[in-house]
């Protein structure tokens, strides 16, 4: 039978399925500013600003909200993780696939964008500790009763968000077809226009796009094919990781953290581990 199921069922599974412990290290106290941050003044003791990137059309974590500025999880949570390590924050709109290679030319500071820390992406940026623990899901249109796996998608047109871990499952599937999406929303309207048989994508994103009602007529099939966690991206060697670090530590032992995410998931914050190994 097909486990189908809805945005609060994940997220009681997600908030009470993680068993790893919180251990955050505090890191060293604020160093230096970053080669690439915006530091004028500094020496006369001027607020250091960071220039952060982030594709906002990937709700609840990042969208525009209707007066033009930026809202959700992530933006919250790097407002919060400033305000504590006593910093502000600059934002910088760019493609997801655009974001790393801004942060290996040194244009931006860092990177808050849903971003799964991966052994491949850390050969190329240095990652913040986890701040979320997420997964793909596969989604397909209500009335579908013959894809109830990733071998059911043999041979199938998947929709996918390019750049996106999502897109390199759907690229390992035999056989199948795979469209490229600017972003998650545009991938699942592509589903529910009858264009795909499919979307791997974050399950967190997927299930806000269907219990918003922005996206009618899909559902989530079977268990989370991936465990994953989100960072916060920076240029390799940068001195803003340290800053970054003390700030999320900061806010997740004064509960501001789960503030936050009981905000927009409406569950208790799940533990989270120190850093990620693969």
């Amino acid at each position: 039978m097909i486990n189908r199921f809805d945005r609060r069922q994940f997220l009681r599974q997600f908030a009470l399925g993680v068993t790893s412990a919180v251990v955050l290290a505090s890191c060293a106290s604020t160093p230096d500013a970053p080669d690439t941050a915006a530091t004028d003044g500094a020496e006369d003791g001027a607020v250091e600003t960071l220039v952060v990137a982030t594709e906002p059309a990937f709700p609840p974590f990042e969208f525009q909200a209707e007066d033009g500025s930026y809202d959700g999880f992530d933006i919250d949570l790097m407002n919060a993780i400033a305000a504590a390590a006593g910093f502000e924050v600059e934002y910088e709109s760019l493609p997801f696939d655009g974001i790393i290679p801004a942060l290996q030319a040194g244009t931006v500071d860092a990177a808050i964008s849903a971003m799964t820390i991966t052994e491949e992406r850390l050969g190329t940026v240095d990652f913040s500790s986890p701040y979320f623990k997420a997964g793909l899901a596969i989604a397909v249109k209500e009335d579908d009763t013959e894809i109830t796996s990733l071998d059911s998608l043999q041979g199938k047109t998947i929709a996918v968000q390019i750049g996106t871990t999502g897109a390199e499952m759907a690229n390992s599937v035999e056989g199948a077809s795979v469209s490229t999406f600017d972003s998650g929303p545009l991938a699942l309207q592509e589903l529910a226009n009858g264009n795909a048989d499919a979307v791997i994508n974050d399950a967190p994103a997927t299930l806000d796009a269907i219990a918003s009602g922005n996206i009618e007529g899909l559902t989530i099939i079977g268990e989370l094919l991936t465990e994953e966690f989100y960072g916060i991206a920076t240029p390799q060697g940068a001195d803003s990781l340290a800053l970054i670090n003390d700030g999320l530590a900061a806010i997740i032992a004064d509960g501001t953290y789960a503030d936050i995410y009981t905000k927009w998931f409406g569950a208790d914050a799940p533990e989270l581990p120190s850093e990620v190994t693969f």
